[in-house]
């Protein structure tokens, strides 16, 4: 919408005592000339957000609220799409020099010198307080405050119970940092059907508490945090990495770990700042005023795709009570695309937002209190996880790639990976395995994560479809109901982003049996080419799982009888069996703890009796 403002200037009806109207009395003065001016509106984006009270803005993802780290991150993600990321070449932060620390220049000034550094302590801090609890040296690096965003993390009691394993937690920390508990939730797809199950990202976790119990955990075990400070640059020598700090202090590390996240620096020097292959984008907010509050939903389409600027997209749907009141709710709006120009930007997905959330959840925008707007940009590569690139150098958390294509969350796959990490690292640092050859048999190749690639295809809209406008919906409503159909064995663990070979063969086999009409339109949606790579990633999570399940249990004892290097070296490949096959997850019918009997009984009445297929 545009203001177009009129400036009238007055001119002579005569010159030089001649009429320039010689048939017509002369008008009255009045302005003739015009001269237009426009003046853009802003958005109703930009209304709410500028009239929200911002503070408390923190690193990682979602952590910052305000309109203008809005349109930082949509510049960069208008940047992504049209290949200037690619044409700017990345900033070299981590560089190899031959020969000891000890005999380099830099050795001369003051050093402060850990076993371990990680750099990004949002999630960093965890396996932080992992490694510090074995008896190393750790610090870690923010760049700001080290401090939780407010916007909660949903996630189940069974993925957080990984924490108290690890040892870096207690159920009473859990308890502490749980912010708010709630069943059933649903999975549906306009109108086509839903189902109904019971403790999947059922617990709102207040990342603000659950990290402050980290930080003085790790201070307590002799952690050091260095807040406000920023890696300018990572010299790699022989036996030490070299971190030099824009605000000038040196630290040196026998290891360093690089926890900052999706854009990372160190990242994009190591893809040589490649385009994307998919992206996630999500929009959403936490409002007040919702007066059913009692459900949530894991996955929900209420359209088919519809055309968003010059793309098509594919709108998915969260939503979770929040623990900020009984009457807080978040709701998140997200799609799938692949990055190119004429992708739509965050501020255009929240103008949707705004227009369709209000049917999605039958309420009226005027009667909600809007406490704060949440976006972010979750980029995904094919060749994930990431290998180490760089002796000492050890990606971790999102920067690894270590989560699903299909999340936009790492801290589920955190818990899920931070007790093998833990074990693998401090066997490392044992044994003097810093190379990166052996730091990247702790990201190794995982089939089930490449695997899972051919989801995010078949969520993903395309500009010339040549499907249906609603056969993602009906796609997902025939995968989940038969994975329903099949029972929790089957739905949970893929839920949870975890993909069995066995669970998968029986769903994509149900499928076929019940809908053979769709698999020409499966074709067509995904691509021949994304079809056949898909099925070598399907074949190793077969083999993976068949070595995982008979060659393990044979191999295992001769393996504990090695020299250090090459035990080190099997037992992160049996890791790698084990976890690329998705056979590290346990299944456990849904259990309530006291608390979350409690909390279900004393705020949702009957709701929970309620947890039932509708279909």
């Amino acid at each position: 919408m545009v203001v177009i403002k009129l400036h009238l200037h007055h001119h002579p009806s005569t010159v030089n005592g001649v009429s320039l109207y010689p048939f017509v009395n002369p008008p009255p003065q009045r302005p003739r000339n015009l001269q237009f001016q426009t003046h853009a509106l802003p958005s109703r984006t930009q209304r709410i957000m500028e009239g929200i009270s911002v503070s408390g803005e923190v690193g990682g993802a979602g952590g910052a609220y305000s309109y203008n780290a809005l349109k930082r991150l949509d510049q960069l993600w208008y940047s992504i799409c049209t290949d200037q990321a690619v044409i700017q070449e990345p900033k070299q932060v981590v560089s190899r020099i031959n020969g000891p620390f000890s005999l380099s220049v830099q050795a001369d000034k003051e050093v402060d010198t850990f076993d371990v550094v990680v750099c990004g302590g949002t999630l960093g801090i965890f396996i932080a307080t992992a490694l510090s609890a074995r008896g190393l040296r750790v610090g870690v690096v923010e760049r700001s405050l080290l401090k939780g965003r407010e916007q909660e993390w949903n996630i189940s009691r069974k993925e957080l119970m990984e924490l108290v394993e690890v040892g870096i937690l207690s159920e009473d920390d859990i308890e502490e940092a749980t912010a708010t508990i709630f069943n059933p939730n649903r999975c549906g797809f306009e109108r086509k059907g839903e189902i109904w199950v019971q403790d999947i990202l059922n617990l709102g976790v207040s990342p603000s508490t659950l990290i402050e119990i980290m930080k003085k955990r790790f201070i307590s075990l002799g952690g050091v945090i260095l807040e406000g400070y920023s890696v300018s640059s990572i010299c790699v020598y022989d036996d030490a990495a070299v971190l030099q700090l824009a605000e000038g202090r040196i630290l040196s590390s026998r290891l360093v770990i690089d926890a900052m996240g999706n854009f990372s620096p160190v990242v994009k020097q190591i893809r040589n700042g490649r385009k994307p292959d998919g992206v996630c984008l999500v929009v959403g907010a936490c409002c007040r005023g919702f007066k059913d509050n009692s459900t949530s939903d894991v996955i929900y389409t209420s359209a088919e795709v519809k055309s968003v600027g010059e793309s098509q997209a594919q709108y998915f749907w969260e939503a979770f009570p929040a623990g900020s009141g009984p009457t807080d709710r978040t709701t998140y709006m997200f799609t799938y695309v692949d990055p190119q120009p004429g992708c739509p930007k965050l501020e255009q997905l929240l103008e949707d937002y705004w227009n369709l959330m209000p049917k999605y959840q039958e309420v009226s925008l005027d009667d909600l209190e809007i406490l704060r707007v949440i976006y972010g940009i979750f980029p995904t590569y094919r060749n994930s996880p990431l290998p180490a690139a760089f002796d000492r150098v050890l990606q971790f958390g999102d920067a690894s790639g270590i989560q699903s294509p299909v999340s936009f969350g790492g801290f589920g796959s955190l818990t899920r990976h931070l007790g093998r990490l833990t074990t693998g690292i401090y066997e490392a640092m044992n044994e003097n395995l810093l190379d990166s050859d052996n730091l990247s048999l702790l990201n190794p190749y995982m089939p089930n994560l490449s695997a899972s690639w051919l989801f995010q295809r078949a969520m993903s809209a395309k500009k010339q479809s040549p499907v249906p406008p609603d056969f993602i919906n009906e796609l997902l409503c025939v995968n989940f109901l038969s994975m329903q159909r099949l029972g929790d064995p089957v739905l949970r663990p893929f839920l949870q982003d975890v993909i069995q070979f066995g669970p998968l063969v029986k769903t994509l086999g149900l499928v076929m049996l019940t809908k053979p009409q769709m698999l020409p339109s499966i074709f067509k949606q995904v691509g021949v080419p994304v079809l056949i790579d898909w099925s070598g990633h399907f074949a190793m999570l077969g083999s993976y799982t068949f070595l995982s399940t008979f060659v393990d249990p044979l191999i295992r004892p001769w393996i504990n009888g090695l020299l250090a290097e090459m035990k080190y070296k099997w037992n992160r490949r049996l890791e790698a069996w084990k976890y690329g096959a998705g056979l590290d997850y346990k299944f456990s019918p849904p259990q309530m703890t006291n608390a979350e009997a409690g909390a279900a009984t004393r705020t949702r009445g009957d709701t929970w009796t309620e947890a039932t297929t509708k279909i």
